[in-house]
């Protein structure tokens, strides 16, 4: 994987050089934690306006097939699923739970993306180039506090998500803060962190893989020189990051989906629900949703972190405008 990354750099690296694609260059001064954490925050939630039909689609997808579709509706492919939604329910149900995904987004990525470097740096005690399992280390940490901050936010996302808005078809929820207080209300706290473990574990598996596989593509290009650190080697790096943490998540991301969507009682827990999928549907049903998670997380990684660095960037270049002496 490494290897197809680093020819599509070199690839890459022509572009640029015909394009002059170079963005802002990075400060010598390395950003403080509040830059780090407000750039990805602001950058997730860009990538998320970007990629969440999408996402939407991924999860109508992944819930297919637990019950019988409602007035004969099935779902093919991701762009099948995407356009069927249009014709059936309108062009805005690609954004249901918009405002709930972004909610996760302040919430998540700022923890996750905004806390590695820094949580790499107290594994490692400050030293340069830390190892691979010191990075995985760092991820699975970030990946499991922001979980465990965020999941409500979450919750309320997918099941937004999964929400059928049809004719005669009862609505779940009718607002996101509606929301938050039915399932408090009928489900109490255990409701609003439901799925908390098989999310911790996909956003474990997700964020070291991610954050790591990111890492050591753009190491590699750098230290090979075929690209600079700018826009084409964040291009290629988040591209191939996306492809390797759907590859190893979609299994754990589906199960944390159904479970998530679920109504109190249908699964006894997180293992029942991956069980009953294995035992009703094959081991195929782990990866229902392959297509749309890959083209989601391949893009939304592009977006979210080239927009990232370059915030990054911007902030810095403020900062420094700032406190410069008059």
């Amino acid at each position: 994987m490494l290897h197809v990354c680093l020819c599509a750099a070199a690839a890459a690296a022509a572009a640029a050089a015909a394009g002059n694609m170079v963005g802002l260059k990075p400060t010598d001064v390395p950003p403080p934690l509040g830059v780090k954490m407000a750039s990805a925050g602001a950058a997730a939630c860009i990538a998320d306006l970007v990629t969440f039909p999408l996402d939407t689609a991924k999860v109508r997808l992944q819930i297919q097939g637990e019950k019988k579709g409602l007035a004969g509706i099935r779902y093919r492919g991701v762009f099948g699923t995407i356009t069927t939604m249009v014709r059936t329910e309108g062009p805005r149900s690609l954004y249901n739970g918009l405002v709930a995904g972004l909610q996760r987004q302040l919430c998540f990525a700022s923890i996750r993306i905004g806390l590695y470097d820094n949580v790499k740096n107290v594994y490692t005690g400050g030293k340069d180039n830390p190892g691979v399992l010191v990075r995985i280390l760092a991820g699975c940490t970030t990946g499991a506090m922001a979980v465990s901050f965020a999941q409500p936010t979450d919750v309320v996302k997918v099941r937004f998500q999964a929400q059928v808005n049809l004719d005669g078809v009862a609505r779940r929820y009718n607002g996101t803060m509606q929301a938050y207080r039915h399932i408090f209300q009928n489900e109490g706290l255990r409701g609003l962190w439901k799925g908390t473990l098989p999310n911790i574990t996909r956003n474990a598996l997700v964020n070291c893989t991610e954050l790591v596989t990111y890492d050591l593509i753009k190491e590699a290009i750098l230290k090979r020189n075929l690209l600079s650190d700018n826009l084409p080697c964040h291009f290629v790096s988040a591209f191939g990051a996306g492809f390797v943490t759907t590859v190893i998540a979609s299994p754990v991301d589906v199960v944390k989906t159904r479970y998530m969507n679920s109504p109190p009682g249908q699964y006894k827990s997180a293992i029942n629900c991956a069980w009953t999928m294995m035992t009703k549907e094959g081991p195929t049903a782990f990866y229902k949703g392959f297509v749309p998670s890959f083209l989601r997380l391949g893009s939304w990684n592009v977006v979210m972190f080239v927009t990232f660095e370059q915030i990054k960037r911007a902030m810095m270049v403020a900062k420094g405008r700032t406190e410069a002496p008059n």
